[in-house]
């Protein structure tokens, strides 16, 4: 795989007197699966390219991503990771065209919010291969056959809105990690046994379906590490499980992330080793596809291994009634964060450095007022917006 630089984007201050030094006691972090990509706007079977949302927001009036705006209007939160958010170069046009003529402006009664700060990169979904990925006897670079499943480079993408400074010349990528390197990988395998990829595609393949992101937060002068991935679906595949393979493997490569001893090997696409040190504060966030509580097809010790993590506080789950009613006969239902009935996306901080005060899931009751916003999957998201607001401690 050819491995592209590493380019870093930090938005200008866009109006509405932001301040460069915000300070806060109390900072609420959240995770937003948008489903904006290309497909979610064209007719069924097409699949077009970032251009498609790139020419969306060049204008304020694409009634779903008003609605997304609004959302994150309501909960507010300082610190935000969209997933499903494709990948455009030109940030004037992508992300800051979504901060400038979506969150910028009033959204039904919700009131305006400015993010001076992103981080915005490459990622894996739609980087042609030139294997036969999926084995169906044709190498055709993209969907099934690209590094990340995914139509065009960049589909399926994502980005961290922040009110607060990124350390840009600290933020640590890991994109092209390879597979391979991760001692005790989880092998796919065909029926006879033998490797599921050839030794060729095997060589090259990266562990991320997008990327693994590490970017350091200056907050109040204190560094908050926002650990960010969306690792790959556990279902389109067949009898091998290949993807549910791999997002095992992804999802556990936070867990050894944070672990002493089990983290030497990690490399980040500059050549740094190692994880993230003892002492350090981080929340992470993203849809990892994976339920702690044991729903859906994940292969679950990858996520109860990281959210039972000694360094992770799980001791508030994010909840809402909207769920609990989606789903009445289920008792898990007020924790799920997919309408597809599953707890998917998380906020998980560190229990160094915090001290837990609120979450939820931005999920109405159909009797709300604001129900409409999440009413389909066209109305906004199949996802739900997650949050956790934290008080900055002492430690």
């Amino acid at each position: 795989m050819k491995k592209t630089s590493i380019t870093f984007y930090l938005s200008a201050l866009i109006s509405l007197g932001a301040s460069l030094n915000m300070s806060a006691s109390e900072v609420t972090f959240a995770t937003f699966n948008v489903s904006m990509e290309a497909q979610n706007y064209l007719p069924r079977g097409e699949n077009g390219s970032a251009a498609v949302l790139e020419q969306l927001l060049q204008t304020d009036e694409q009634p779903q991503i008003r609605n997304i705006a609004q959302i994150i209007q309501i909960v507010r939160p300082d610190v935000l990771l969209l997933n499903e958010f494709d990948y455009i170069a030109d940030s004037d046009k992508g992300i800051k065209a979504f901060i400038t003529n979506y969150l910028n402006k009033d959204q039904g009664n919700a009131k305006a919010i400015n993010y001076p700060y992103f981080y915005y990169n490459t990622v894996n979904t739609g980087q042609p291969s030139p294997y036969d990925l999926d084995n169906d006897g044709k190498a055709t670079g993209t969907g099934a056959d690209a590094w990340g499943y995914g139509f065009y480079p960049g589909q399926y993408g994502m980005v961290l809105l922040s009110k607060f400074p990124i350390d840009v010349n600290n933020v640590r990528t890991f994109q092209h990690f390879k597979w391979r390197d991760m001692p005790n990988f989880m092998p796919t395998k065909k029926a006879d046994g033998s490797p599921w990829y050839s030794e060729e595609a095997w060589h090259e393949f990266p562990l991320s379906s997008k990327s693994h992101w590490d970017i350091p937060l200056n907050i109040n002068g204190k560094t908050v590490h926002v650990l960010a991935s969306h690792p790959t679906p556990p279902v389109f595949d067949g009898k091998e499980n290949r993807n549910g393979i791999r997002n095992h493997d992804e999802v556990r490569f936070w867990a050894d992330y944070l672990t002493a001893g089990e983290n030497n090997y990690i490399y980040d696409d500059n050549g740094n080793k190692g994880g993230l040190a003892n002492t350090a504060s981080f929340v992470l966030l993203g849809d990892q596809n994976s339920s702690a509580d044991g729903e859906g097809d994940a292969l679950n010790s990858g996520i109860s291994a990281l959210y039972n993590h000694a360094r992770v506080n799980n001791q508030l789950p994010p909840q809402s009634k909207g769920g609990a009613e989606h789903t009445p006969n289920n008792a898990k239902a007020a924790f799920h964060t997919a309408d597809w009935r599953m707890r998917a996306d998380y906020v998980l901080p560190s229990k160094a450095g915090f001290v837990l005060k609120q979450s939820g899931v931005f999920w109405p009751e159909k009797a709300d007022a604001l129900y409409p916003l999440v009413g389909s999957r066209g109305a906004s998201s199949d996802h739900r917006l997650v949050w956790v607001k934290l008080e900055l401690s002492a430690e």
